[in-house]
């Protein structure tokens, strides 16, 4: 009897998920455990593997298609075997399917190859000389879109010399838009740049920008996947909550100097990949011990305190914004914190995050600093009540006596639901905060 192969649920939160691709066709054989398609949730991304061997009868769904957990996605058995009970009844679209198994065609002689020209074209894949690499390297040019002259079409120097230097944007647009590419360009070594291609005549724009194929090229996106969560929850949280960002910053040379020590610290105290977002995270635990109000969510006609800190930490994948939770990081080290904490971020980069580790946040740090953001409006992962934002360390001028001293500061952006924390608690959280960050050994200590 064929055996169906459902879409898994992937943690207590997702509802469907979006095939990838299929690794299999319809006809093939498999064996339990291989990989048949990969999918993607609204947190991460897996394999759905067979769960019998035997041959491929159905593919129920196309990828790109998103299918709710516990369908049947496809069915395994023996050729001949009938699967309609176990098609969907919904409207989806059948993937492509192979020819069916028992009417394989006998193969048809291969033809004859033609004989390999000398001269290869643009963007065959035979080869570039190591001479040719380092001259298109000085030129900026792209060795794989060039017609090669030497053996089999392989691309070499003389290939590179004979070519114009156009920066990637400009031969794109050009391409795009049908413009002529000038002999000589604006950029750096004589590269053509997109600019170049508008120098013209003063009174000939208009002609020219006429005749152009307007807008140009543009690239459509469809928002699934994570983006799709992030704008629904982003846009229910500005709805539903009273949002206020209140902006500081904290002296940073006693972080600046931690870190340092950490970094020069023996490879056995295994503190030299501690960072300044970890000490962050460490100084916001503490600080939210004495905020209780800060640690809690919004639920409509009622507010729930926690008395331990669950921390979401925003990280920027490829797929986008992801928020894993450090569970009980109050009762973490500043070592195991660090080391949770990038365990997490890892996974969600590589999208083998567990789903359910990406729930139950009762309070948010997201850290633009590195990016050199001075001060910036986080928007509350709701229902919580409050997320910091860590902004870049920046030199601010100090009154010292009759003197201007230049002190390191770090920019913080605290964002809080104004319905369940009023504007002076969140200001004393900030400042005592600000105390614990630039005296952190001290912080350390307690």
């Amino acid at each position: 009897m064929a055996t169906e192969v459902l879409m898994p649920r992937q943690g207590q939160s997702v509802e469907s998920c979006i095939i990838i691709e299929w690794k299999v066709n319809e006809g093939d054989v498999v064996t339990e455990g291989q990989a048949l398609c990969e999918v993607e949730t609204d947190k991460a991304t897996f394999e759905v593997e067979a769960t019998a061997s035997g041959t491929v009868l159905g593919i129920f769904y196309p990828a790109e298609a998103d299918v709710e957990v516990l369908k049947v996605i496809a069915a395994i058995g023996e050729p001949g075997e009938d699967i309609s009970a176990m098609r969907p009844t919904d409207d989806a679209a059948p993937a492509p399917a192979a020819a069916p198994v028992e009417q394989k065609a006998e193969a048809a002689p291969a033809p004859v190859a033609a004989p390999v020209a000398a001269t290869a074209p643009a963007g065959s894949a035979t080869g570039v000389s190591p001479r040719a690499k380092n001259l298109a390297a000085k030129k900026g040019v792209d060795p794989t879109t060039l017609a090669g002259s030497g053996p089999n079409g392989r691309v070499i120097e003389r290939d590179v010399a004979a070519a114009q230097a156009i920066t990637p944007a400009a031969a794109a647009k050009a391409a795009a838009e049908g413009l002529p590419i000038p002999s000589t360009g604006t950029g750096m070594g004589g590269r053509i740049t997109a600019a170049d291609l508008m120098a013209v005549a003063p009174e000939a724009v208009g002609e020219a920008v006429a005749a152009m194929d307007f807008p140009g090229a543009v690239k459509e996106i469809p928002v699934k996947g994570v983006r799709k969560v992030v704008a629904g929850r982003m846009m229910a949280s500005l709805q539903n909550t009273a949002q206020l960002t209140l902006n500081t910053s904290a002296e940073a040379r006693s972080v600046l100097g931690y870190r340092a020590k950490c970094k020069a610290a023996p490879e056995e105290s295994g503190v030299g990949g501690i960072t300044i977002n970890d000490v962050v995270l460490y100084a916001t635990v503490k600080t939210l011990g004495e905020f209780p109000e800060l640690n809690a969510h919004m639920l409509g006609n009622k507010i729930v305190e926690y008395g331990n800190v669950h921390l979401g930490l925003a990280v920027d994948t490829p797929r986008g914004l992801m928020v894993p939770v450090i569970r009980y990081a109050n009762l973490m080290s500043l070592k195991q914190l660090s080391a949770e904490a990038k365990r997490l971020a890892k996974a969600c980069i590589a999208g083998t995050v567990d789903p359910d580790a990406l729930t139950g946040g009762t309070f948010t740090v997201t850290n633009l600093g590195a990016m050199g953001i001075e001060s910036f409006t986080p928007v509350l992962n709701a229902p919580e009540v409050g997320i910091l934002g860590v902004c870049a360390v920046q030199p601010k001028p100090v009154m010292k006596g009759s003197e201007v001293e230049f002190v390191p500061h770090m920019g913080l952006s605290l964002t809080f639901d104004h319905c369940a924390a009023d504007g002076a608690p969140a200001a004393r959280f900030l400042v005592s905060l600000k105390q614990k960050l630039s005296a952190f050994e001290l912080t350390l200590a307690g």
